[in-house]
Parts: structure tokens; C-alpha cells; sequence
């Protein structure tokens, strides 16, 4: 018989309640999900999605920009304690703020995000907001591979949610955050399971080798 592939390793990178990383940690309880969270990197103190890896047994680090003299020795600091747990998968999951050059640099073509919107429409800080100042009818959420930009790196996956006539932007976020859960853990998985190149804007699932980005 042959034995199943080794999961994925990946380490998540979270700012808040850690809803993401919990339906993640979930999906990884089974085997085949092929993805499997060997840590947990925070950039604030006391927030649920600690308490969320801790229960789960997951080791978790916390570099908080306060504790450094520059925005520059955090990137490079960041970037160290997410290697420390030798990812081959590196995701976003409401983390706050932008990986600098350090991270991106070592991981590049493997750090996954989400937005809550279809980009490349409404990107930055405010994608729910704008979606409804836009007047949009149709919104979502988006799961990229990050890059150098602000919401600019290729897009691995989407999915639609309907802005209803009463919709306020925290009950469109509402819904959007749980249709992102399930977008990302399911993304997830697959990329762990099948593989992935990037080629120029096309991000394709099922190569052999997940870490092989080529040329546009």
C-alpha cells in the first residue's frame, strides 16, 4: 500500500479572533486534507487566534512592531520567525499589516491572502465599504498569492457574494467573512494537495512542484 503524501506545512499569520485559522485547524484534523499548521505568527498580544492555536497544540511566536526601532527591523524580524517553523505554505488569515521585502524574498510565490471583494475591484483597506459606496450588486471574497502590491498579486480563487438592497457594511462583511472561510480552507487544501505555478497573472493548480514560479 502506498502511503499518503506528506502534508503541506504551513504557518499562519493572524491579527485577530482567528476565525480563519480555526476553520483551517479544523479541516486539517483529516488526513487527506494535506495541509497541516506547525505555527501560529502574531503581530499583537491577546488576541483569540492565540488562544485558538494554543488549544490546539500549534506553537505560536508574536512580533510586535512596537518592540522594534524601525518598520525595517520588523520586516527582517518577521520574516526570521516565520522561517523558523520552515514553511512550505505561508497564509495571511486577517493579518493587518504588509510583508516586507524579507518575507517576500524568502517565501515569495508561497504566501497566500484574502480580500473581501472580487478584486481586482475595490482593493485596499476598505473592499466592503467601497464595494457599497460603488453600488456594486454582485461582491466577494479573493484569495491571491501576495506580492509586492497592495491586493495586486495573482488571483488563486473567488467566490461571489450577492450586496443586498439593506445590506450595511458590517452585515455584507458578516456574510462575505463566511464565505471567505470556506473559500480559504478549501484553497488551502488544494494547493497543499496538488500543487501550483505562477505564470505572470495566471495562477495554475495541479503542478508538481508548488514552489516553482515561471516566467511570464
Amino acid at each position: 500500500m502506498t502511503n499518503p503524501p506528506r502534508p503541506r506545512r504551513v504557518v499562519v499569520l493572524v491579527s485577530g479572533a482567528g476565525s480563519t485559522l480555526r476553520a483551517v485547524l479544523e479541516a486539517a484534523r483529516e488526513d487527506a486534507y494535506g495541509a497541516r499548521v506547525v505555527g501560529v505568527v502574531t503581530d499583537k498580544d491577546g488576541i483569540g487566534a492565540l488562544d485558538i492555536a494554543r488549544e490546539c497544540g500549534v506553537p505560536t511566536a508574536v512580533v510586535r512592531l512596537a518592540d522594534f526601532e524601525s518598520r525595517a527591523l520588523w520586516d527582517e524580524a518577521i520574516a526570521r520567525t516565520i522561517a523558523t517553523f520552515d514553511p512550505e505554505i505561508v497564509l495571511l488569515a486577517g493579518f493587518m499589516r504588509l510583508l516586507g521585502e524579507p518575507s517576500l524574498e524568502r517565501f515569495g510565490g508561497r504566501i497566500l491572502n484574502t480580500h473581501p471583494a472580487l478584486l481586482p475591484a475595490y482593493p485596499g483597506a476598505h473592499g466592503v465599504r467601497d464595494a457599497l459606496a460603488g453600488g456594486a450588486k454582485v461582491t466577494g471574497c479573493t484569495v491571491i498569492v501576495v506580492d509586492a502590491g497592495v491586493d495586486t498579486g495573482p488571483i488563486v480563487a473567488q467566490a461571489a457574494v450577492e450586496v443586498l438592497d439593506d445590506d450595511t457594511e458590517p452585515t455584507l462583511h458578516e456574510r462575505i467573512k463566511e464565505v471567505e472561510r470556506v473559500l480559504v480552507t478549501a484553497t488551502l487544501g488544494r494547493l497543499a494537495r496538488e500543487g501550483w505555478t505562477v505564470s505572470g497573472r495566471t495562477v495554475r493548480i495541479g503542478a508538481a512542484n508548488p514552489t516553482t514560479e515561471e516566467s511570464s
